[in-house]
């Protein structure tokens, strides 16, 4: 018999406040938002790697069924707790918690024998097995049914998390950290059993489970990268299972080869595709995040966006968005533009491949970091440019970030370097998926690195200085055949795949019309694939005709906008090397652009009109005297290829137009 306890107030826990990697409780509000607005008569909801349940907790209601599955016991425990269907007897659980907060422990146990002063105090690890076993007792007693004891492993586990001397996971734990918190269990908050009367729980692989099962709605949130879940929980899991296997290390972690996710490991594309093709859904949501290459290599995504839409594309009309979200780190990288991504797939529905549905979100990048791109001032720029555009003209359109996000009836690419703008012809006439096939033939090839794939280990290299030392004699070879090519659509394919794995991704050619950029420190990676794919995508719904001549050549229509982004005469970049780009180009600019205005042709015009005290008089004085529009313009060219005269100099890019 348990002795009579004097009853105590409790705390009554959600999912939502349990502390986990990848939790989606800051995303709730998209997901529903998103499911709201794309989907209809969604009944059943399937949540495959579920977590803390959160997710599936917001579409838990008495007439949708929701499905919960996860790999991990601990997890499973806690979906029966909160959302299985067996009755329960909540002033028993009460009674339960109450004696198990008051009690004193003074003999040794599993627990206490393995971690004492770890993760908690000797006499917390005293508790916690006590408690751990007594569970077990009740439960084959028949005191309490599976529900009662699900809820009460997952009380304790919570419990657990809010004192563990840890910075969130078990993977180690602070060396002089706090350890006279006292152990106090909390009751949950448990939904009523009406709501519950549908929904399934699974502890099972995913890829297994998802032949078996449907729903009209699968969401799908996979681990990211190499970090393993069962690494970073391997104490609650133990607790969980509670199978008191021998335990080794300084973290004290028990052998977890059987419950490693394929997700986290190198070939988790292959069974990202395997599982989508397997999905019986009229939606499929994914959630993956944009870290790419971008964090510590653990931390950077297994699976890249060209992988994840080509499996997606296949079975049906893909929408992605996208929300600022602030990653796990261990502290020593900053990551900055984070953004979890959300990607819905319509299944059955028609689709073009690889398709990407822009949404208010972002813009699409060019995959060419042309210099002076403007992709970064896209916001600025566009809100200052006409609401009705009929035709377009992009004067030195380069590497395309501004006409490619334009809408207008008809868009002018032009550039005078031929050799740019026969890429972003290629980007627009080929499809996507056959683009990124050819490069990757390309790089098999040449044996050029493939980091995304195979890891900068792989190479003997690291993220910080980069793959050029291995790439170097591949790279310069593939130069060397380009250079000795003729003009061809394959050779394009070439130049294309040079510019990826060259320096800061520049695109330069000497007085002989060689190639001659120098090697780089990345490689076709997931972030570049993701840009190209998107960009790609996107031109191919416009209308775009294509131009390779002289600014002073171009023919404008009268009811053209006309933009202009030339070679700033403050800059210092390879357009300008040997006087390209000087006082008498700029003055016949400014001419044609008069001219334009007289005609009663709208324009923009990007340029810098001051550094550091130096003013390009010709620009301020032509701007003064037709009276035309100066609109500051707050720029930043850390990451670009362009440079200003004087790197610390006061620097005022503007935007000039007659209207």
């Amino acid at each position: 018999m348990m002795p009579v306890m004097l009853k105590m107030e409790i705390k009554k826990l959600k999912p939502k406040n349990r502390r986990y990697l990848g939790s989606k409780t800051r995303l709730l509000h998209k997901i529903k938002e998103v499911v709201q607005k794309e989907c209809t008569n969604v009944n059943s909801f399937l949540d495959l790697f579920a977590g803390t349940g959160v997710v599936g907790d917001i579409f838990n209601n008495e007439n949708t069924s929701v499905i919960f599955n996860d790999n991990l016991t601990s997890n499973y425990y806690s979906y029966i707790a909160w959302f299985g269907t067996q009755k329960v007897n909540e002033k028993l659980i009460e009674e339960v918690i109450v004696y198990y907060n008051q009690i004193k422990v003074k003999t040794e146990n599993y627990v206490s024998l393995n971690f004492a002063d770890t993760f908690f105090s000797k006499q917390n690890c005293r508790k916690i097995g006590y408690i751990r076993e007594d569970i077990e007792r009740k439960f084959m007693n028949k005191e309490i049914n599976d529900r009662e004891k699900a809820i009460l492993i997952t009380s304790l586990l919570m419990s657990l998390d809010r004192i563990a001397n840890t910075v969130g996971h078990y993977d180690a734990y602070r060396k002089n950290g706090e350890l006279d918190k006292d152990l106090l269990l909390y009751n949950l908050d448990i939904p009523n059993i009406k709501q519950n009367k549908n929904n399934q729980v699974y502890c099972e692989d995913a890829n297994e489970l998802i032949k078996h099962i449907k729903a009209d709605l699968v969401y799908i949130d996979p681990p990211y990268n190499s970090r393993q879940y069962c690494d970073a929980y391997h104490f609650l899991e133990n607790i969980a299972e509670w199978k008191k296997p021998h335990v080794v290390g300084v973290a004290k972690k028990f052998d977890r080869d059987n419950k490693k996710s394929k997700y986290s490991l190198r070939n988790a594309p292959k069974f990202f595709s395997e599982l989508i093709e397997n999905v019986d859904a009229k939606y499929i949501l994914i959630s993956y995040n944009n870290m790419g290459n971008k964090g510590a290599s653990r931390s950077n995504a297994k699976i890249s966006d060209f992988e994840i839409l080509n499996a997606l594309s296949k079975r049906g009309k893909v929408l992605e968005f996208s929300e600022d979200y602030q990653p796990f780190t261990t502290g020593k990288v900053s990551i900055n533009n984070h953004k979890e991504r959300l990607f819905l797939c319509k299944v059955g529905e028609s689709s073009k491949p690889l398709e990407v549905i822009k949404t208010t979100n972002g813009f699409a990048k060019s995959p060419l970091n042309y210099t002076g791109g403007k992709f970064k001032l896209l916001p600025q720029l566009i809100e200052k440019f006409p609401e009705k555009i009929d035709v377009f003209v992009d004067l030195f359109a380069g590497g395309f970030n501004v006409g490619a996000n334009i809408s207008a009836g008809e868009i002018i690419y032009n550039d005078s370097q031929d050799q740019v703008k026969r890429i972003i012809d290629l980007l627009y006439r080929e499809k996507p998926e056959k683009i990124v096939n050819t490069i990757e033939e390309i790089i098999k090839k040449y044996e050029l690195s493939e980091s995304q794939k195979n890891g900068y280990d792989y190479y003997n290299c690291n993220s910080d200085s980069g793959l050029g030392s291995y790439n170097k004699e591949k790279y310069y070879k593939l130069r060397d055949d380009y250079n000795d090519l003729k003009n061809s659509k394959h050779r394009d394919y070439i130049l294309l795949t040079l510019i990826i794995f060259s320096f800061n991704n520049q695109i330069r050619f000497n007085s002989s019309d060689k190639y001659n950029m120098p090697v780089g420190k990345r490689d076709f990676n997931s972030s570049i694939k993701s840009n190209l794919i998107k960009f790609s995508s996107i031109i191919k719904d416009k209308n775009i005709i294509f131009s390779n001549s002289d600014f002073m050549n171009v023919e404008i229509p009268p009811n053209a906008f006309v933009y202009c982004d030339p070679p700033y005469l403050l800059g210092l970049a390879s357009y300008n090397e040997s006087d390209k780009w000087n006082i008498e180009r700029e003055t016949n600019l400014l001419n044609l652009l008069k001219k334009l205005d007289d005609r009663g042709v709208k324009f923009a015009l990007s340029n810098v009109i001051e550094h550091k005290g130096k003013i390009n008089t010709v620009l301020y004085d032509w701007i003064e005297f037709n009276h035309f529009n100066k609109i500051h313009i707050k720029s930043s060219y850390g990451n670009s290829n362009y440079q200003l005269q004087e790197k610390n100099g006061i620097t005022r890019e503007v935007l000039i137009t007659n209207y």
